[in-house]
């Protein structure tokens, strides 16, 4: 056995090219349907243990995909707001623990997700470094957050202005970093965490700028019993400081700010299905279960699966064919050798065992090479889920 293995591998090494070509081939027939059925079971059980971990997510009515995956994900989307009473009658009506979210805006990109403190709690969120927020304007980052932005505690980072050049949108405002989390290995590595008060501070419904006794006479509109009525062109400020935290308000009802959605964390499974029933019954409302919206997606995903699975099945079935068309047309173009071997007193088995480790010396170097492809592409290819 060791003889013919050592002819096979002088063989194989005379006919460089043949051979490489040949594990090459097989290497990449072995590789494509292990890692697509790898990434497949990854991305599934990354999409469904976020979505077991949220029971319920109350939103405008829409598209649930859009809802779903903005509200997990932190996608980019168009979701319509709903009201803050809208979130108040919720956790009112003491059927467990709501918690209100803003995702509307974002800083260099990165998304920033305006929720309740409890958020941190219940997706199990450690500080690596800093506090939460003290007062509106702090912000939390994400590990992964932190890095893309080359900040933490005591840095401060900018919003993004939805539209630069209007001036009746909110300006960009600075939001202290107060903290940065631990890696959790989830979207919420990529996110930029603010208090819900902060929220309204970035949609423009609340702001401060100069005393008005300090500021320009001209800049004075009018003045009333209840107070000065400002220019709109008096420069607001887009800092929170100790200094200056006094002189930010709210206009206009609270009830009427906009949020993005309301994750809602039941009592019971019998006070989850009455509020389900009664948010759906809504025109304006919709309450989704992100497990079962979930599940849907993944059938979608799924059948495009079962066409690259049906590819990656073809690919094999032509590459063994043309493995075995190669193998064939050497047996031919060997004969004379193998004759001659017949000849020194060599039996037809020999001849046989050597086309034989010959082509299991290629099968093994292209399991090998499809191996060492399959762990390198697990350990640099991020999760699918926050990748995409």
């Amino acid at each position: 056995m060791k003889d013919l293995l050592y002819l096979s591998m002088r063989h194989a090494l005379h006919h460089r090219l043949r051979t490489a070509i040949l594990v090459l081939c097989l290497a990449v027939a072995a590789y494509l349907p292990t890692i697509v059925q790898i990434l497949s079971l990854r991305y599934e059980a990354s999409l469904t243990a976020r979505a077991a971990s949220t029971p319920l997510v109350m939103g405008a009515k829409g598209n649930r995909f859009d809802l779903t995956l903005g509200t997990l994900y932190f996608r980019p989307n168009a979701l319509d707001p709903i009201p803050y009473r809208e979130y108040q009658t919720l956790a009112s009506a003491s059927a467990g623990l709501a918690i209100p979210m803003n995702l509307r805006f974002s800083a260099r990109s990165v998304p920033i997700v305006a929720a309740g403190l409890e958020y941190l709690d219940v997706r199990g969120l450690e500080f690596a470094d800093g506090t939460p927020p003290l007062r509106v304007g702090d912000a939390i980052l994400g590990s992964a957050a932190a890095r893309e932005l080359d900040a933490g505690v005591g840095d401060t980072v900018y919003s993004d202005q939805s539209q630069a050049f209007d001036i009746a949108e909110a300006p960009s405002i600075a939001l202290r970093v107060t903290g940065v989390l631990e890696a959790a290995g989830t979207p919420d590595d990529h996110a930029i965490f603010v208090d819900i008060r902060s929220a309204w501070l970035l949609e423009g419904a609340m702001h401060g700028h100069e005393d008005a006794e300090s500021i320009d006479p001209r800049m004075i509109f009018a003045e009333t019993d209840e107070g000065a009525v400002l220019n709109s062109a008096v420069r607001e400020l887009n800092q929170i400081t100790p200094d200056t935290a006094q002189r930010f308000h709210v206009h206009g009802d609270e009830g009427d700010l906009p949020l993005s959605a309301v994750l809602l964390f039941p009592a019971s499974e019998k006070d989850g299905t009455i509020v389900k029933a009664r948010m759906n019954a809504s025109q304006s409302l919709q309450m989704l279960v992100p497990s079962e919206v979930i599940d849907d997606l993944l059938g979608f995903v799924f059948r495009i699966k079962g066409f690259l699975d049906l590819v990656a099945g073809l690919l094999a079935a032509s590459v063994g064919l043309m493995t075995l068309l190669v193998m064939l047309l050497t047996v031919r173009l060997r004969a004379p050798e193998m004759r001659t071997i017949n000849h020194i007193g060599a039996g037809r088995f020999t001849t046989l065992g050597l086309y034989a480790c010959e082509l299991g010396l290629i099968v093994a170097l292209s399991l090998v090479l499809a191996g060492a492809g399959v762990t390198l592409s697990l350990a640099l290819l991020p999760d699918l889920v926050t990748a995409l």
